[in-house]
């Protein structure tokens, strides 16, 4: 209970006391109007007396609330970008945070290009300048090396320095996802080893650890990048007190990654941007999907689907590995439908989510798991349909659910996805780079918590992971039409 002492009755002013007294005795001997004029004037102060008594608590109690709104609704970060759609405001920092960017030896960027050039017969560039990122959905890791290289960048949430005694974060910029695939065939017939990606991993932790600002604070204030889900594995639980910029969590464990301390960041599209006008007129398909039909964990449902709707006439879906030709297929077939499947694959994102978005083609997202990029600035279910697999596999039920939509509402669908588009492109100016920058700089505030934390904290071996915030989804999904 908030407050269980009896209330103290305060006592009357002698003047009222003796109007009322005199008032009372004289009303024998005198007409009662003079003695009740006084008994009410002594009843209005008392009134205005229990007014006042009242109106301070309550006027006090109304100030606290007002000081608590404002409190829970400023955040170090007070700024609030108030000139974008209400889908898109969010807090900014008050000033760009400063980064050291690793000078990494060569072996750790360019060299892993170089890698991955020769094993597929190429001739490496020594010219920086014109190297070109082999093509594929995790450029991520190719976009933030070249944001933080460009001599002209500006207006980021982050500001690079050149000495690092400067600096709040430290960038490690190794091509992680590029180093995992830079041998096409790992491990099978013709395999000739021209580059050992567990090799690079543990030669990078050995340059790493041997670094005076890893050393200083056991690498809470540094940022990786780990796109691919199987990205780092050899060393993530070396690397796991820093930030990690990752696609998804499938991969990793509840004591190396959490939505609290690391970024979840989109895939680059694979396909082009729609440029025309929302509508659904040139939208003939009712669902489109195109890629590998049989996959491993959460993806099994793909199998199932396909077996439930490529029977469906308004429906199209087909088995396809990435290629230039399937590449261009998904293009036509996205921009031509009015929606597009996403079930899961290995893990439970995938890149066809965001070339989904960019086509402005809404996606049907069906896994349950999921963890989606920017959720601090975008509604998800203002964009996608969310169903749940236990429903989704049910004969009948995707189709009839999806058939239902009317028109207006996958136009407002489209308007939602127009609103966003940016943030999931890796070229724009204000696309994705800028918004994982400010992503990562509001990780600085728990950064500092975590080292000074850490300083003071006796270490032990635990028996069980230690997840002592915020995990990954693991209970799934609400359908959402």
């Amino acid at each position: 209970m908030i407050n269980q002492r009896p209330i103290k009755s305060r006592p009357f002013p002698s003047s009222s006391s003796s109007l009322i007294s005199t008032s009372a005795s004289s009303a024998s001997v005198s007409s009662l109007p003079p003695s009740s004029s006084l008994i009410h004037k002594s009843d209005q102060t008392i009134s205005k007396m229990g007014r006042r008594s009242i109106l301070k608590p309550t006027l006090a109690t109304i100030l606290l609330i007002f000081a608590l709104y404002a409190l829970f609704n400023t955040s170090i970060y007070p700024h609030t970008d108030k000139t974008l759609p209400t889908q898109t405001r969010f807090q900014v920092p008050q000033k760009a945070v400063p980064i050291y960017m690793y000078d990494l030896p060569r072996k750790f960027t360019y060299g892993v290009i170089d890698s991955y050039t020769l094993a597929r017969g190429g001739t490496p560039n020594e010219d920086v300048t014109k190297i070109s990122f082999p093509g594929n959905q995790h450029a991520a890791e190719w976009h933030l090396f070249s944001d933080l290289n460009n001599p002209k960048r500006s207006g980021s949430y982050v500001t690079r320095v050149s000495d690092p005694a400067k600096a709040e974060l430290f960038y490690v910029p190794f091509f992680s996802s590029l180093s995992l695939v830079a041998n096409p065939n790992r491990g099978g017939a013709g395999f000739r080893e021209t580059y050992n990606d567990e090799e690079t991993q543990e030669s990078l932790m050995e340059w790493l650890e041997k670094q005076l600002y890893w050393k200083r604070n056991n690498g809470w204030d540094h940022v990786f990048i780990c796109q691919d889900p199987n990205a780092l594995y050899k060393v993530v639980d070396r690397v796991k007190n820093g930030v990690l910029l990752v696609s998804d969590f499938g991969r990793l464990g509840r004591d190396q990654a959490s939505l609290v301390k690391d970024v979840i960041l989109p895939y680059s599209h694979r396909i082009n941007s729609y440029k025309g006008e929302i509508g659904v007129e040139n939208r003939k398909s009712l669902m489109f999907f195109m890629g590998n039909r049989y996959r491993k964990e959460g993806g099994k449902i793909r199998d199932l689907l396909f077996q439930i709707l490529e029977s469906e006439k308004d429906v199209i879906i087909k088995h396809g590995a990435q290629s230039r030709e399937s590449r261009r297929m998904a293009t036509q077939g996205m921009h031509t439908s009015k929606f597009c499947l996403h079930p899961a694959g290995d893990t439970p994102s995938a890149c066809r989510l965001f070339d989904a978005i960019v086509s402005l083609c809404v996606p049907v997202i069906i896994s349950d798991y999921i963890e989606l990029p920017f959720e601090d600035v975008i509604d998800y279910r203002k964009i996608a349909v969310f169903v749940d697999t236990s429903s989704a596999i049910k004969p009948g039920y995707l189709v009839k659910l999806l058939r239902g939509v009317k028109k207006d509402r996958i136009i407002e669908f489209q308007r939602e996805l127009k609103k966003v588009q940016h943030y999931f492109e890796y070229d724009e100016r204000d696309g994705t780079v800028k918004e994982i920058w400010r992503q990562v700089s509001l990780k600085l505030p728990l950064i500092k918590l975590m080292i000074n934390r850490d300083n003071r904290l006796v270490k032990r071996q635990l028996m069980e992971p230690d997840c002592s915030c915020i995990c990954s989804n693991q209970t799934g999904i609400h359908t959402s039409l």
